[in-house]
């Protein structure tokens, strides 16, 4: 039965950026799918924990942060000793540093690009070893954005490292297919998120923007979980190097 495709019972799964927003959102989500999680987060995870053992799945947080040395090999080898297993990976973390072109700082211009394309292609890479290791393939799952299609204003390096995250689930899919490892990507929309909430209370910037989303709202972290899921799932084990827009029709528009 095609429902059966969905299913991630027995997976185990990492999520970046699993403490709040998005990232809570579809560890939930695979959760409730089946999977375990892995998480990551600089900060404490409680919430998120309790909202997936509730569940009956297991969580284990491995408190980091992404930039500190040796990241990606401390990731995978604290989910392998809580788990035995990686099956899943959700590189969701990232950051966002708003300013206008003339303006931007090289601090900031690094800052936001090796969290949000540095760390996502190393930790990619040690992922996908274990899954070689493992001998049976493995799900990458890539959180991209509108500004991986568009280039927006006062968000220069944002916009430079999800166009770079989008480049990098391309060609990591075009090297990786062959081993069984499929490496996709997520494009949400405005979402009511803690990065979003000084322009939810611009009073013209919100009419703007969604005068211009035919849903008619900003979507909700849950609305991610869909097409997460489906992405970790093999439902989708022929969607390679592919970008999942979910925005509410804004790249429609």
């Amino acid at each position: 039965m095609v429902l059966d495709d969905f299913k991630l019972d027995g997976k185990v799964a990492i999520v970046t950026g699993c403490n709040t927003g998005l990232g809570q959102a579809i560890a939930i989500g695979l959760a409730e799918a089946g999977a375990h999680i892995a998480g990551v987060a600089r900060r404490d995870a409680t919430e998120t924990k309790e909202a997936i053992q509730a569940l009956g799945r297991q969580f284990h947080l491995i408190r980091l942060d992404l930039l500190e040395p040796d990241a990606p090999r401390r990731i995978v080898q604290g989910a392998m000793e809580a788990f035995g297993q990686i099956d899943i990976l959700v590189n969701n973390a990232g950051i966002i540093r708003r300013n206008d072109a003339l303006e931007y700082t090289e601090e900031d211009w690094d800052a936001v690009m090796n969290t949000n394309l540095k760390v996502l292609f190393f930790l990619s890479q040690e992922v996908a070893k274990q899954f070689l290791r493992q001998g049976r393939g493995g799900k990458i799952i890539n959180i991209a954005s509108m500004l991986s299609f568009q280039g927006g204003i006062r968000i220069a390096a944002y916009t430079a490292s999800k166009s770079g995250v989008l480049g990098i689930t391309r060609i990591l899919a075009n090297e990786w297919a062959k081993y069984g490892i499929n490496v996709n990507a997520i494009a949400p929309g405005y979402m009511e998120t803690n990065n979003t909430l000084a322009l939810r209370q611009d009073e013209k910037r919100n009419a703007e923007i969604l005068s211009r989303i035919p849903a008619g709202r900003w979507g909700k972290p849950e609305d991610l979980k869909g097409a997460a899921v489906f992405l970790a799932s093999a439902a989708s084990n022929y969607v390679h190097g592919y970008a999942i827009a979910v925005d509410g029709g804004w790249l429609a528009r």
